[in-house]
């Protein structure tokens, strides 16, 4: 074909849906020839991929538009790309053999006075990045172990604490609950190369990402371990090197089928997220030997259990003057005596009673930092309007009582509710100084209404925890993969998903899962907006029926054609946070859209 007769695109008006389909085929293909065993042909479908011209689009649209940190620069001080410039890196991407060294931010730890390194890759290698992951994803989906959950697609920390729920509630265990000393900076690279199997192309380009070095200021430092948190493909490598984990201790005891009352050998439930490891097993000598198995495994790879944040517990009763229970992604897991009206039953037939209770609840440390975060915003906004300071509020408020919907949080909800209410009354004292309590508290409440709403006369009212409804979250079923083909689970599945708000689960419901522009499905890790369909400023409503889910680049080519349309009015474009948006701000005309 003739050069004038190549078809040339501008960036926004490439095929998308044509794209993202070819490159889920091969995906699919990959993951089908991973789960039969057939390695060649795996590689075969890897350089394949890695060379398509599809791949390589979508992994710079990745890094450079949908990315929540694409504004993050790397050495080379490069912070966002235009639409011709990613279609040039697109063009020429290809897996590098040398890489540039990454730049050193630090962020702090939550929850502590520590910082937590990061490595910023550049631009380019980012690209790469999300490249070879593309290629290695699908076919370490389908070796994966089915209770590793953090990172990986279509699973999050819910299945992870639902999967320790289901392992507890049937009899009381001892817990190992151990943290992994700076696993992503301790790696062994040469056993997570030798661990891969990978293509010459692939395993080149993924050691020159591992030795590229680090810039720390104006110095730069070798890396001769780890692989830095902050790339594209960070978190697929370190779920590589801790495959094989839970295989390792499972099978060693591997349990017994006999109920007569006499004997009976349980098999451990191993359950990991990322670094974080979680053990259970009801007898106390197994456990021992399950730590030092542990212990063994790791260090083939260079990593060690951290000695003080690794302990062991019992889930109903004190165990070497630990208290029982234990903390895990936020949450608290622990078992509660309970008399015989409350007890739940023994599974099997004549099973009787158990004797005590599982629950699971928000931890104190997340309950601690939801409240200084509540306290924080309210101090920032002791001279802004009331409105401004619900419109900050509510998102906090909602986002954290929907994470902790799935578990027992009632009470918690309500003391949140008190600590909330106590910050606001002292927000209104502090504001009408010579205003008596009673006064304060009929301007800012509507107390008219019969209930203690926090809210002007006319406009929205601040939500409350406890009006956040309980639901049940449904564990991911098995080894299930999104890269199986099964969109009919898959998409169920995001509609039900824990971590989404109401109206985007009823809205992904209602487009069945597919985005109302590009009419692709939404996969896991995307983040879906809330858009008009019809601008409010051109007389559109603020409801379910004017509401679709489109996603991020979708929705900023949406924004971008709407803002054209809205200029033609003489009210200026003004930017004001929309509480429809999961993630940030977005342009609005007017009053909003």
């Amino acid at each position: 074909m003739s050069a004038a007769a190549t078809p040339t695109y501008e960036w926004k008006t490439l095929p998308w849906r044509k794209l993202e389909r070819a490159v889920f085929k091969l995906q699919r293909r990959i993951y089908r020839a991973a789960d039969r065993g057939d390695r060649k042909m795996v590689h075969r479908l890897q350089r394949l991929l890695v060379r398509a011209r599809a791949a390589r689009l979508l992994a710079v649209r990745r890094v450079s538009q949908d990315n929540r940190g694409k504004r993050t620069a790397g050495v080379d001080g490069v912070k966002a790309l235009t639409a011709p410039q990613r279609l040039a890196l697109a063009e020429d991407l290809v897996l590098p053999v040398k890489a540039m060294p990454t730049r050193r931010v630090w962020i702090p730890k939550p929850g502590s006075n520590d910082q937590r390194p990061l490595g910023i890759p550049t631009m380019r290698d980012r690209a790469a990045q999300a490249l070879a992951a593309l290629a290695l994803e699908p076919e370490w989906e389908a070796r994966f172990e089915s209770n590793s959950y953090g990172f990986r697609p279509g699973r999050s920390a819910h299945d992870a604490i639902t999967a320790i729920f289901h392992g507890l509630r049937a009899k009381a265990k001892y817990v190992l609950d151990a943290d992994i000393t700076k696993c992503f900076d301790r790696i062994d690279h040469q056993a997570l190369l030798q661990k891969l199997q990978t293509t010459p192309t692939l395993r080149r380009a993924i050691r020159a990402w591992l030795r590229a070095g680090v810039v720390d200021g104006r110095e730069l430092f070798p890396t001769e371990a780890g692989t830095p948190q902050g790339g594209v493909a960070s978190p697929l490598l370190a779920n590589i090197a801790l495959h094989g984990l839970e295989t390792a201790i499972t099978s060693a005891y591997p349990g017994t089928t006999r109920r007569d009352g006499e004997h009976q050998s349980w098999r451990p439930i191993v359950v990991r997220y990322a670094d974080d490891l979680v053990i259970l097993h009801p007898d106390r000598s197994v456990m021992l030997e399950i730590v030092q198995r542990a212990t063994d495994w790791l260090r083939t790879m260079g990593l060690e259990l951290h000695p003080g944040k690794t302990r062991t517990v019992h889930s109903l009763h004190e165990y070497d003057g630990q208290p029982p229970g234990f903390d895990f992604l936020g949450f608290s897991v622990r078992q509660h005596p309970v008399g015989k009206a409350h007890a739940p039953k023994r599974g099997g037939r004549g099973g009787g009673r158990l004797g005590f209770t599982t629950l699971t609840t928000p931890s104190k440390a997340a309950r601690r930092r939801h409240g200084d975060r509540i306290r924080t915003i309210v101090h920032a906004h002791k001279a802004a309007p009331q409105a401004a300071l619900i419109q900050a509020l509510s998102p906090t408020i909602r986002g954290w009582s929907q994470y902790y919907a799935t578990v027992a949080s009632s009470r918690t909800f309500a003391a949140m509710d008190r600590r909330v209410f106590q910050s606001l009354r002292r927000w209104a004292l502090r504001r009408h100084p010579r205003k008596s309590r009673h006064w304060c508290m009929a301007k800012y409440w509507r107390l008219e209404r019969g209930r203690w709403d926090f809210g002007p006369p006319e406009g929205p009212t601040l939500v409350k925890h406890r009006a956040t409804r309980h639901r049940q979250h449904v564990k991911v079923q098995g080894a299930r993969s999104p890269f199986d083909g099964d969109w009919v689970y898959w998409s169920t599945r995001l509609g039900r998903h824990p971590d989404l708000p109401r109206r985007v689960a009823r809205l992904l419901q209602r487009q069945h899962g597919r985005c109302a522009r590009c009419t692709l499905f939404f996969r896991d890790g995307d983040l879906p907006e809330i858009d008009h369909v019809i601008p409010r400023r051109l007389g559109g409503s603020d409801g379910y029926a004017n509401w679709q889910l489109l996603h991020r680049h979708c929705h900023d080519q949406k924004t971008a054609a709407d803002a054209a349309t809205v200029s033609m009015t003489t009210d200026p474009i003004t930017e004001e946070l929309d509480e429809g948006k999961l993630s940030r701000p977005v342009l609005q005309a007017g009053g909003g859209r």
